[in-house]
């Protein structure tokens, strides 16, 4: 119930005014049935604007900390996760990629439609990165289509850092279904899940026109990050 009553009355119309979005494609969404929709992830706002634009619920694996961040911030997302039906997930330890997977087997077991960023993280500077096999475990065994589908503008709407996103006309397209049955039975071969996914990340490039990086963005951040850190010492010990 509150879901719609966000989607519908609170959220949806106010992301309708700021980002005017052209949304391309949606035909290639099924009215009914389990599917996974797989998009790039540039900015904090493409939680909100995929289940605004969408015609049917869309449920989420959203990272635990978005359920215990700090502030009133902090408790509003948390309150909005909970209440639009999104499932935390824990992503540190070694079972945090079997327990998404469980988790979004038990959304597309019900028939539902699933939505997953498969670089397993937001870009931190507008490219695609290399996505992770969670998704194509998923529906390899759940035997279900996949969705790729490219937010273009919202990275320049709310960049890294940026606590509330600026309007601006952004764009959301949905590509053809894409159907893996030709593997049915194979979702423990990790070279059939490496070239699922990849096939997935193409088509998602295709739509996004972005710039790709066959690296995962976390790995990529954190060695950026280290080299500001190492400079920023270099700094202090010159000034010294």
């Amino acid at each position: 119930m509150f879901y719609q009553l966000l989607k519908y009355v609170l959220l949806g119309p106010l992301l309708r005014l700021m980002f005017r979005p052209r949304v391309e494609g949606l035909e290639h969404v099924p009215e009914e049935g389990a599917a996974i929709v797989a998009g790039n992830h540039l900015s904090f706002a493409d939680h909100f604007l995929m289940p605004a634009i969408l015609h049917r619920r869309i449920t989420f694996l959203a990272k635990a900390e978005y359920f215990t961040g700090p502030g009133v911030r902090g408790r509003l997302t948390a309150a909005f996760f909970r209440s639009a039906g999104q499932i935390p997930v824990d992503r540190s330890g070694r079972e945090a990629g079997q327990a998404a997977i469980r988790e979004g087997l038990g959304v597309l077991g019900k028939g539902e439609l699933l939505g997953i960023y498969p670089e397993g993280t937001r870009s931190h500077d507008g490219r695609l990165y290399k996505g992770k096999v969670g998704v194509a475990a998923m529906a390899l065994r759940a035997g279900v289509p996949v969705i790729p589908c490219a937010m273009i503008g919202t990275f320049e709407a709310q960049p890294p850092g940026q606590k509330f996103p600026s309007p601006r006309r952004i764009r959301i397209r949905f590509g053809e279904p894409l159907d893996f049955s030709r593997h049915a039975g194979l979702a423990d071969e990790k070279a059939v899940l490496r070239a699922v996914t990849d096939e997935i990340m193409t088509a998602v490039l295709a739509l996004s026109g972005q710039e790709y990086v066959d690296r995962y963005a976390s790995e990529v951040k954190a060695e950026e990050d280290q080299r500001r850190k190492e400079s920023r010492r270099a700094g202090v010990r010159r000034g010294n």
